[in-house]
């Protein structure tokens, strides 16, 4: 087996309280996953104005829309003043930048509407947001924070959107989350600078035509064998476009939150038509290492669950989590090129697997991604060697991207 097609499976767990104020909703960006933005190389400051330039392009402003960001204090801060005179180029209203765990120390000065945030919580900091056009959540703030919840709880509405610039989500093929270094910095400039936006927009769109019509089924050489069908279910393309008019078309919370870089289709099935095994390495279930786990998962219901060894672990936390516990989520595919596992030592996995050919298949609460399933919890997994097939034709094979 080549180092390319290594198995890979990594397990994060949240359990997000959900709130009809300020939810605390698990996903790739929560508090327990996504590294201080201080862990960010100062020795090696990145091409502030390119990126702002590629941000305040996606965003795609129209006269008099209202720009929020959301920000913390560490590296990143010399972005804010590139992106707030950009959005008030483009004829945007630039509403300021509202601090989380500190202000952001970079352009001090504070906002009318910024001033107006202070000491609102609930519902009452939802409605001051409700007129927030477009919200940008930089480095290091979390659905834990205030505004980003209450932000989200905006989306949920259905109103508003927000993109995702969290630079985080890389992780070693151990399931260690990795701090920032060199190297993963320009990974990250090259795939924000240089994504095909338009070829990325189009691949995803076809993958989704052909789900509407077909089947999906995972493979991978562990054991894992599932298929399901998505229906009418939202597909949320992660293709970087944070215009006004995307978020208008927007069918869930999910399809409001643009990621940066982008790169993944999320989807959650119909739950009757999710049958099959999903087969593990040895993984944590707490703190319990898990060795040979299959779980059987029949109308979209874990119904079984064997072990080598640490079986108890894995009962005991779908028990705890109640039905959303033993419910399937999601799944998602990256297919981004430029977000492919890189080549060459150490192996690592960029940006929250939105790379081509990276499959997650999740447990838990997909009521965001437009499904029946509440409760919270979350367990979302990576598979780096899956080989998924739409209505019999091959997609990826063996964590390759081939179409």
């Amino acid at each position: 087996m080549t180092a390319r097609t290594l198995p890979v499976w990594m397990t994060f767990l949240i359990v997000g309280a959900l709130c009809a104020c300020a939810p605390e909703v698990a996903r790739e960006d929560t508090a327990a996953d996504a590294p201080d933005a201080s862990t960010v190389d100062a020795a090696a400051p990145l091409p502030w104005a390119r990126i702002a330039d590629v941000v305040v392009r996606r965003m795609d402003l129209q006269a008099d829309e209202r720009v929020l960001l959301v920000g913390r204090t560490g590296p990143f801060d010399p972005l804010i003043p590139e992106l707030r005179s950009r959005v008030a180029q483009a004829g945007a209203t630039d509403l300021g930048v509202v601090g989380t765990g500190g202000a952001p120390s970079a352009d001090l000065e504070t906002t009318e509407f910024v001033a107006r945030l202070e000491g609102l919580s609930g519902e009452a900091l939802v409605e001051a947001l409700t007129d927030v056009d477009l919200g940008v959540m930089l480095p290091g703030p979390t659905p834990a924070d205030p505004v980003y919840a209450a932000l989200q709880e905006v989306l949920r509405r259905g109103s508003g959107r927000t993109i995702h610039f969290h630079w985080a989500g890389a992780y070693g093929f151990d399931g260690a989350l990795l701090e920032l270094d060199d190297n993963i910095n320009q990974t990250y400039v090259r795939v924000l600078t240089e994504t095909d936006y338009d070829a990325l927009a189009t691949a995803q769109r076809a993958f989704e035509e052909a789900a509407r019509a077909g089947e999906i089924r995972v493979v991978t050489p562990a054991g894992t064998d599932i298929s399901f069908r998505i229906g009418d279910r939202p597909v949320t393309r992660q293709d970087g476009d944070a215009s006004m008019a995307r978020a208008a078309s927007a069918r869930n919370l999910i399809d409001r939150e643009v990621e940066l870089p982008a790169g993944a289709i999320r989807v959650a099935p119909l739950e009757e038509s999710v049958n099959g095994t999903i087969a593990f390495p040895p993984t944590a279930w707490g703190e319990t290492t898990v060795q040979g786990l299959v779980l059987t998962i029949e109308a979209g219901r874990v119904v079984g669950v064997a072990a080598d060894s640490g079986v108890q672990a894995v009962t005991a936390e779908l028990e705890s989590a109640g039905p959303a516990g033993r419910a399937f989520r999601e799944f998602a595919l990256g297919m981004n090129p430029l977000l492919a596992i890189p080549d060459g030592e150490p192996r690592w996995i960029p940006y929250y697997g939105y790379g081509a050919g990276v499959v997650r298949l999740s447990l838990g609460d997909n009521s965001e991604l437009g499904g029946n399933v509440t409760g919270g919890y979350v367990r979302w997994n990576f598979f780096t060697d899956a080989t998924v097939t739409v209505g019999g034709e091959v997609w990826v094979e063996d964590g390759r991207l081939i179409r």
